[in-house]
């Protein structure tokens, strides 16, 4: 099952999208520091990262995680979009503009993860 962290610091954000992708394994992070402890710890698939946030921000926070796992899968998420340059530059495979539906996530979820198992039952 692919496990996903969300990183942001808005309690309802953070509840929605731990509802809408209830199909997955979802942990979630009130600020930038608590989503790198929780990086090293889980190790997750995906990362959603918010921007602004208290005590480390997205961006650095990105780099910090990159700097755990060079690999590691993390989906921008903004309603600043004058921002989203400086989150690809720190690493963010896609940067997302707030708001966005649960379905985007499962459409980059499915392109990128679930591609690669068997194809048999539903995924064929």
């Amino acid at each position: 099952m692919v496990k996903i962290l969300i990183v942001d610091d808005n309690q309802d954000f953070l509840e929605v999208m731990k509802y809408g992708l209830s199909a997955y394994t979802v942990l979630v992070a009130n600020d930038g520091m608590t989503g790198i402890e929780i990086y090293q710890k889980e190790f997750p698939d995906v990362v959603i990262m918010d921007i602004k946030m208290p005590k480390m921000d997205g961006i650095k926070t990105t780099k910090e995680i990159l700097k755990l796992d060079p690999n590691a899968f993390i989906i921008g998420g903004t309603a600043y979009s004058d921002l989203q340059k400086e989150l690809f530059d720190a690493g963010a495979k896609f940067v997302l503009i707030k708001p966005f539906s649960i379905e985007s996530i499962e459409k980059i979820i499915e392109k990128y993860f679930l591609k690669k198992r068997p194809k048999t039952g539903y995924f064929q």
